[in-house]
C-alpha cells in the first residue's frame, strides 16, 4: 500500500503561484516534487474559488468536513482577496496578443463574477481601475451598437462566407441590420486580417485564331434583359485525380450561370452538352465566345444556327473581350479549391464542389453591381 504522501503549506502555494504564472504543469511537479498533477489542479480549484483554509487542513476526511475559518484575521482576507485578482488580471494581461478592449471585457466579467461578495469599489481597487473604467467597459460590452459588437459581427459574417466578400459587401450586409460607416468597416476588416482573399491569377490559353465571327459584344458587358447577351468559356479543374474540364454559360443580364457541363474531355461534345441546356432563345440573342477550336468547329456553328443564336468571339489572344465569364471562372476556383486548399482530392469532390459552388453562386452570393443582390434574386425583384 501507497503511502500517502503530505505537502506544507508554503509547497502548495507555491505550485498556485507558478500555474497562474502560466508554468507547465509537469515542470512545477519536478521543481517542487510533486507526485500527482490533479493534486496541483485540487489546490488551484480551491485558491480559485477562495478556499484557502483547506491549504492548511491535513489530509484524510477533513476535506470533506465544513469549511471551518476562512482566515485568522480580516486582513489576512483583504490581503488574500487582493493577491487572488491582481494575479487574475496579470495573468490575463499575459496572453498572447491580448489588447485592452480584451482585458475590459476580462476584467467586467470577473467584476460580475465577484460583485456578490464583495463590493465592486473595491474590487475596481484591486485591479488598480478607476470605478468609472469599469462601468464604460461594461456599458461598452451590453451596448449593441458598440464597437466591440461590431467587429464580433463582421468576424461572424467574413467567416461565414468564407472571407470571400471585401469590405463593401460586408457592409452591405451590415447595413441590413445598422448604420454603418463603409471606411470604419474596412478599418475593422483590415485590423483583423479579414480582407477577401486575393485571387491566384493566370493567363488563359488563346486558343486557335481561325476567323468565325466578329466581336460583336465589343466588351460591353450590360444587358436590358434576360437571353439578351450571353458568355461561354472552359476552364481546366486540375484538382482531382484526373484533368476535368468545366464548359459554362453566363447570362450578362444577371451574371447568372444558366448552364454547364463538366467532363474529362475537352472536345465540341463538351460545349454542345453545354448549349442543349439553354431553353427558347429570344430573336436577336448573342454569344460570346473566344476562338478555341470547339468554338469553330461546324457541328457547334451548325447547332447556334440551329437556336437561332448570333454568334460573336473575342479577338485573338484578348482574354479581356470575355471577362465575365474568365471573372467567373477565376471566383470559382479561388473560392474554393485555393481557399479551402482542395488543390489534390478526388474526382467526385471536384465535381460537387463545382455544382455547390455554382448553386451558391446563382441562388446566395451576392454582387455589389446586383444593388447587392444575388443574380436570381435580382431577375425576380427586376422581372
Amino acid at each position: 500500500m501507497r503511502t500517502r504522501v503530505t505537502y506544507p503549506y508554503e509547497i502548495k502555494m507555491k505550485a498556485v503561484q507558478l500555474r497562474l504564472e502560466g508554468v507547465p504543469c509537469k515542470v512545477v511537479m519536478e521543481e517542487l516534487n510533486i507526485r500527482n498533477k490533479t493534486q496541483i489542479e485540487t489546490w488551484l480549484r480551491w485558491y480559485k474559488q477562495g478556499e484557502f483554509h483547506r491549504f492548511k487542513q491535513p489530509v484524510g476526511k477533513q476535506y470533506t468536513y465544513g469549511k471551518g475559518p476562512e482566515y485568522e484575521t480580516d486582513f489576512q482576507r483583504l490581503e488574500m482577496e487582493n493577491k487572488f485578482l491582481k494575479q487574475q488580471i496579470e495573468v490575463l494581461k499575459k496572453y498572447e496578443g491580448i489588447g485592452k478592449e480584451v482585458v475590459g471585457q476580462a476584467a467586467v466579467e470577473l467584476v460580475e463574477l465577484l460583485k456578490v461578495d464583495i463590493p465592486i469599489k473595491r474590487i475596481c481597487m484591486y485591479l488598480g481601475i478607476p470605478r468609472s473604467t469599469y462601468y464604460r467597459w461594461k456599458w461598452k460590452s451590453i451596448n449593441p451598437n458598440s464597437k466591440h459588437k461590431l467587429e464580433q459581427r463582421i468576424g461572424e459574417l467574413c467567416k461565414t462566407n468564407k472571407y470571400r466578400y471585401g469590405y463593401r459587401k460586408i457592409t452591405a450586409l451590415i447595413r441590413m441590420e445598422q448604420v454603418v460607416n463603409q471606411k470604419v468597416v474596412q478599418r475593422i476588416m483590415q485590423k483583423y486580417g479579414w480582407q477577401c482573399r486575393v485571387k491566384v491569377k493566370k493567363r488563359k490559353k488563346t486558343g486557335q485564331p481561325y476567323h468565325v465571327a466578329d466581336n460583336l459584344l465589343n466588351r460591353n458587358f450590360t444587358a436590358n434583359k434576360p437571353l439578351e447577351k450571353l458568355v461561354t468559356d472552359i476552364t481546366y479543374l486540375p484538382f482531382g485525380n484526373k484533368q476535368l474540364y468545366l464548359s459554362s454559360i453566363l447570362d450578362v443580364y444577371n451574371g447568372e450561370i444558366i448552364a454547364f457541363t463538366i467532363d474529362s474531355k475537352q472536345d465540341t461534345t463538351l460545349v454542345l452538352d453545354t448549349l442543349s441546356q439553354l431553353g427558347d432563345i429570344p430573336v436577336g440573342c448573342i454569344l460570346h465566345s473566344d476562338q478555341g477550336s470547339v468554338y469553330t468547329s461546324a457541328d457547334y456553328q451548325k447547332a447556334i444556327k440551329g437556336k437561332g443564336i448570333t454568334m460573336s468571339m473575342s479577338r485573338k489572344g484578348t482574354p479581356a473581350d470575355n471577362a465575365c465569364i474568365e471573372s467567373f471562372h477565376a471566383s470559382l476556383k479561388s473560392e474554393t479549391f485555393y481557399l479551402d486548399r482542395l488543390t489534390c482530392t478526388t474526382t467526385a469532390i471536384v465535381e460537387q464542389t463545382v455544382r455547390d459552388y455554382i448553386s451558391y453562386y446563382n441562388n446566395i452570393r451576392i454582387q455589389t453591381k446586383l444593388n447587392n443582390q444575388s443574380p436570381i434574386n435580382y431577375r425576380k425583384l427586376v422581372g
